[in-house]
């Protein structure tokens, strides 16, 4: 089992539109600069962000906000935007267990809940975590590069 790329390609494309708002004009192109990744894929994830109500795109060349502060947005949020679960479940099962092994009679009596409490525990976590927290890191890293460089 893996989350698929788009959720930490999301969190980058929130934290540039953060970042750059004041200063760059936020389009996909700008941000497909950043991420290192192709505009086709980055204007995906923002009709996503979107559809999600956590940013507004603006027509043309506009560029992107966010529609809330970042204070607001939770990495739960972007997940949820983003990534597309079967069902609402993040592990997907095998489909046809046999039966007539002990084992596979009984694995979803031993795992579903078992996962259950696994993916509710990762949510939660998401959640506690916003993208002003996130902002935050990435503005210290920052100031310590700088930092950094000073002393060189």
């Amino acid at each position: 089992m893996q989350i698929s790329s788009r959720f930490t390609i999301a969190v980058h494309v929130l934290l540039c539109i953060e970042m750059f708002k004041g200063s760059h004009k936020v389009t996909s192109d700008f941000l497909a600069s950043s991420v290192n990744a192709n505009p086709v894929v980055i204007r995906k994830l923002l009709l996503q962000l979107k559809a999600a109500g956590i940013i507004r795109v603006a027509r043309g060349t506009g560029g992107a906000d966010t529609v809330m502060p970042a204070g607001e947005i939770t990495l739960l949020d972007v997940y949820n935007a983003v990534e597309s679960l079967d069902g609402g479940e993040l592990f997907r099962f095998h489909e046809n267990p046999n039966p007539l092994c002990p084992v596979g009679r009984n694995i979803h009596a031993v795992l579903d809940v078992k996962l259950e409490e696994i993916q509710r525990a990762m949510e939660k976590k998401l959640g506690e975590v916003t993208l002003q927290d996130v902002l935050a890191d990435t503005k210290r890293l920052l100031a310590l590069e700088n930092c950094q460089k000073e002393l060189m």
